[in-house]
């Protein structure tokens, strides 16, 4: 039976490039018309496949909210559309609006369904390679190593940070425009922060391969969570669904992940997480 009233869903890492996670995006749909979906970014690599996933979920959800993952960014040889760096997100912002779904260069919207009013902040910051452990290694180094095991992501290969001299400097511009936006934001209505790279460096301590780490935020995020203090926080990218609570904050890894993760541990918490209201959120 279809539920009385919508929910603050969210999921990340589709992957809908690949024919069974096409299959599970296929399936996601709203429980009631009221509905709202977070896509917390790596919805695919090729931009027609981002176009399709996204136009399905838009004409299912009430109202659906992208940020960018780091697959989006990407420019694969076979892709139609050859922008990089800032070039490309702002075509995919673009793509976005175009379907109606909310980006990280819009004003935040604002639930009004059960849990709320709470505006939803999408957010775009990238990663400067500052999670590395231990941190007293120079990035220098801790791409050798990463190289020397054979864990590197393929953003070194494929992600440019064009017109930017470096994805350092990209980060670190992203996380400035966000900074200013979340500062600007009423602290009289609450917040669901949700971006692809986790806040904090802490959840990156469940990673096998703790070289993959320096991929995976900044540090220069690590207190927002305390500073904006918001109802939740939703991210993906470690292809570690869980909750988690840091200083008294709620933290969902909403990630579907590749087909060879979630055939050996299911769908714990489902497909789609309720964030709000929070009483249906995954335990901790």
């Amino acid at each position: 039976m279809a539920r009385a009233h919508g929910r603050l869903l969210a999921a990340s890492d589709l992957h809908a490039g690949m024919a069974d996670n096409r299959r599970i995006v296929e399936s996601l749909r709203p429980e009631a018309a009221a509905d709202w979906l977070i896509v917390a970014g790596d919805v695919a690599e090729r931009s027609d496949d981002v176009a399709w996933a996204l136009r399905l979920l838009a004409e299912r959800f009430e109202r659906v909210i992208w940020t960018p993952g780091n697959h989006e960014l990407w420019t694969p040889r076979e892709d139609p559309v050859q922008l990089r760096g800032e070039a490309r997100y702002r075509f995919l912002v673009e793509l976005c609006r175009d379907l109606g779904v909310v980006t990280p260069e819009d004003p935040f919207p604002t639930w009004q369904g059960p849990g709320g009013p709470v505006a939803v902040a999408p957010i775009f910051t990238l990663y400067d390679y500052t999670f590395r452990r231990p941190r007293s290694m120079s990035k220098k180094q801790s791409l050798e190593l990463a190289y020397e095991a054979g864990v590197v992501c393929t953003d070194e290969f494929l992600l440019h940070p064009d017109p930017y001299p470096s994805i350092e400097e990209w980060c670190s511009a992203r996380v400035a425009e966000t900074e200013r936006r979340l500062a600007e934001h009423d602290p009289a209505v609450s917040l669901v922060v949700a971006g692809h790279w986790p806040l904090l460096p802490d959840p990156t301590k469940a990673l096998w391969r703790p070289q993959f780490a320096q991929w995976c935020g900044t540090e220069l995020t690590a207190r927002w969570h305390v500073r904006f203090r918001p109802e939740a926080v939703v991210y993906g990218h470690l292809h570690i669904p869980r909750t988690t609570w840091h200083d008294g904050v709620r933290f969902e890894e909403v990630s579907i992940g590749y087909p060879r993760e979630w055939r050996r541990r299911g769908h714990p918490f489902g497909l789609l997480r309720q964030i709000l209201p929070s009483a249906g959120a995954g335990a901790a």
